[in-house]
């Protein structure tokens, strides 16, 4: 049977120079973070729409890495990449929005996540941390709330501050396409075009794009935007009851959003 990476190769024309046996070990150790059973069952459920090994490998991860992660919220990517980086010798740090902000409380616990770092990201906040320092900044579901919040600009230059030069912005958000952007981002979708203007005018470069997360079944035509599918569940205004007809089946049945991912890079 061929190798994943010979089969990646043939698929897209691809050249695969031969690596060190301490990459294919890297990657069993991505595995192994992922199939970890410490990880939250609710998390696990949804791998399968959110495709955590896909998406960091197309996103560029590797062992030893300095990794910041932009709005952690409950950790479903910090139960990944903080044993990740402790197996490999690499830094986590979760950019949570306030000081006192943390992960829950199982993330103290250092022989599994290693020492988790934490900084702040706000509308106000300060750099991310020493500049040119990080190798990835990765921010998932995010920039819908940054837009309209008036400081999206502001996160994209935050992120090409800390991260090196070559470093990787890896990127993933509800995808408007081929709709328009609703005003005011009011459903949570956004433009895939919009997204890389953002990144450009802060000086990154769109190095790749993939259909990991995408999701052909979303029409993008829900009565509460994005947050009626999976795993918001949305099905009425608040203190209202849910609107006459209010199918729940069939936005279950859609499953979680249509997703752009890209990678972006910070030129050399």
């Amino acid at each position: 049977m061929l190798s994943r990476t010979l089969m990646l190769a043939v698929a897209f024309g691809g050249v695969v120079a031969m690596a060190p046996l301490s990459a294919f070990a890297a990657d069993a150790k991505l595995a192994a973070a992922v199939a970890a059973p410490n990880r939250d069952a609710a998390n696990k459920a949804r791998d399968g729409a959110r495709h955590p090994q896909a998406s960091l490998e197309f996103w560029g991860l590797k062992p030893g890495q300095t990794v910041i992660e932009i709005s952690p919220g409950g950790g479903y990517w910090s139960e990944i990449l903080a044993p990740y980086a402790k197996e490999t010798g690499g830094r986590y740090t979760a950019a949570t929005g306030r000081p006192d902000q943390k992960l829950p409380e199982k993330f103290n616990n250092t022989a599994v996540y290693g020492p988790v770092h934490y900084t702040v990201f706000n509308k106000d906040s300060g750099p991310l941390g020493a500049p040119a320092s990080a190798d990835m900044v990765l921010t998932a579901r995010n920039l819908h709330n940054w837009i309209p919040g008036g400081f999206a600009d502001k996160a994209m230059k935050d992120f090409y501050a800390v991260l090196k030069p070559g470093g990787i912005l890896a990127f993933e958000e509800h995808r408007a396409d081929p709709k328009p952007e609703a005003p005011n981002l009011n459903t949570g979708y956004v433009s895939t075009q919009h997204v890389i203007d953002l990144a450009t005018k802060a000086g990154f470069k769109l190095e790749a794009k993939s259909e990991i997360n995408a999701n052909p079944k979303d029409n993008k035509d829900h009565p509460f935007g994005v947050w009626t599918l999976p795993p918001s569940r949305q099905s009425s205004d608040k203190d209202k009851p849910s609107p006459a007809g209010f199918d729940r089946a069939k936005y279950d049945a859609i499953g979680e959003s249509d997703r752009m991912t890209l990678r972006f890079r910070k030129p050399a």
